[in-house]
């Protein structure tokens, strides 16, 4: 039986966002390549990490004293809430704000580790953290995330296959 992995509409997503920046494979993917495509500021300050948008300007700051694959992961983080989210969410209600930070973090995920580029990888490697750690310039910790995520839906898939 061949074994068939379904995306996410959030995944499909992040990767056609990535194909428009001509992002094909890890070693495309440039923070800062991906703010001058979609007209957004990046700095690094010695400061908390934030997403800020006034009008049409829309900025991103991240927190230079975080681990460079820190830096990465939260870049991702704050990207989404300049591409997905409304609102300041100091003003949100708390489920609203709950909401945002999941969506946020799984955002993080596809982004770091994008769909189209999965086809790249051995998943029967003993090392396929480490390596795609590596590649992806994220911490084994996102790696192992996202693997599990891929893992449970393909385990999901398959009892929904059985029963039909």
């Amino acid at each position: 039986m061949k074994v068939i992995y379904t995306p996410t509409h959030l995944e499909e997503w992040v990767s056609r966002l990535y194909l428009r920046q001509r992002i094909r494979e890890p070693h495309d993917i440039c923070e800062e390549s991906i703010c001058r495509f979609l007209d957004i500021f990046l700095f690094y300050k010695e400061a908390p990490s934030l997403a800020f948008e006034s009008g049409r300007f829309k900025s991103i700051t991240i927190n230079s004293r975080l681990p460079k694959r820190k830096q990465r992961e939260r870049f991702y983080h704050e990207l989404c809430h300049l591409l997905r989210h409304v609102g300041w969410q100091l003003m949100l209600p708390k489920a609203f704000k709950e909401l945002q930070e999941y969506d946020s973090q799984n955002f993080t995920r596809y982004a770091a580790i994008p769909f189209h580029m999965l086809k790249y990888f051995d998943f029967r490697d003993p090392n396929i953290i480490p390596l795609m750690a590596d590649r992806f310039k994220v911490t084994e910790e996102l790696c192992n995330e996202r693997l599990s995520m891929i893992k449970n839906s393909l385990i999901m898939n398959n009892k929904i296959l059985e029963r039909t």
